[in-house]
């Protein structure tokens, strides 16, 4: 898979990225399995992953890590992203915590925990409502002046939220982590894709398949989109999957993979080498646009 650089600062990462949350989240896993899908991303070309912190997924997370010294992976060419700054409390709800001793811990114990000296990406996960922005800012240029992170990304953030952080930080910001899919095309709306090309940054797309919506939907109008795809995927001699992906490639931005399953992870991974028409990339945009009114 080809890597290409995520800003003009940004580091070399593929063109798709692996996410292990689903398996962060599931109660029990199969830890033969889970190698498996980890070493065929990895022989798909994937080198760039993302990760939550909290100690609750170090389980999986030493799978993981385990899984790349078995297929001798070098650590610099590895890229790995992790959110912080968002937590959930034992009591149920989220809580944003990005003070200065919160963001250092938070740091400091996953890197500990993983057995690794610095985070490539560290995605501001939310904005902090009651942290003085400009406190935000100095702890991530802290951070990354002491070698314990390469690069700062944002992960969910508004559009005046990342026009907000970028005012006080004297440091690049790589990447925004956002939803987008052709369901929910916002970003191209609301300004935050034109914010962070403004910035040669590319941003990272989560759900890129809808949650299966795209590709499962009943109602009419998932219909009348899954028509068009099927259409195009034909005279591409491709699938729905890969040129749903491929929908968002053009606009680039860089898919995160969430799934386990290995005929999915194939095909968003595939996407990569699809290339639509502007005949066909606005043929979806048209549909897209009708959806939102």
């Amino acid at each position: 898979m080809e890597k290409i650089y995520l800003s003009d600062s940004g580091p070399k990462v593929s063109k798709a990225l692996y996410s292990l949350w689903r398996w962060e989240e599931m109660a029990d896993f199969d830890e033969t399995e889970a190698k498996r899908i980890f070493s065929m991303c990895l022989g798909l070309g994937i080198n760039t992953f993302e990760f939550s912190a909290s100690a609750k997924n170090d389980r999986i997370h030493k799978v993981f890590f385990d899984t790349l010294a078995e297929n001798d992976f070098d650590r610099k060419d590895l890229v790995i992203l992790a959110r912080l700054g968002r937590e959930v409390t034992p009591e149920g709800f989220e809580i944003i915590d990005q003070s200065r001793g919160a963001l250092i811990g938070q740091l400091d114990s996953f890197l500990k925990r993983t057995g690794k000296e610095y985070l490539d990406i560290l995605l501001l996960d939310g904005l902090d409502y009651i942290t003085e922005i400009e406190l935000i800012a100095a702890t991530l240029d802290y951070l990354v002046h002491s070698g314990m992170v390469k690069h700062i990304g944002v992960a969910n953030f508004t559009s005046s939220q990342y026009r907000l952080l970028k005012s006080v930080l004297d440091l690049p910001i790589v990447t925004n982590h956002l939803e987008f899919n052709l369901l929910n095309p916002e970003a191209i709306f609301d300004g935050r894709l034109d914010e962070i090309k403004e910035s040669f940054g590319k941003p990272l797309v989560w759900a890129p398949l809808a949650g299966g919506d795209i590709l499962e939907g009943t109602s009419l109008d998932r219909v009348v989109l899954r028509e068009a795809l099927v259409e195009i995927a034909e005279e591409l001699d491709t699938n729905v999957e890969q040129v749903a992906v491929a929908w968002l490639l053009n606009l680039g931005m860089l898919p995160i993979i969430g799934s386990p399953t290995e005929a999915r992870i194939r095909n968003v991974a595939a996407a990569a080498n699809v290339t639509l028409s502007h005949q066909q990339w606005y043929r979806l945009f048209s549909l897209v646009s009708k959806l939102r009114k």
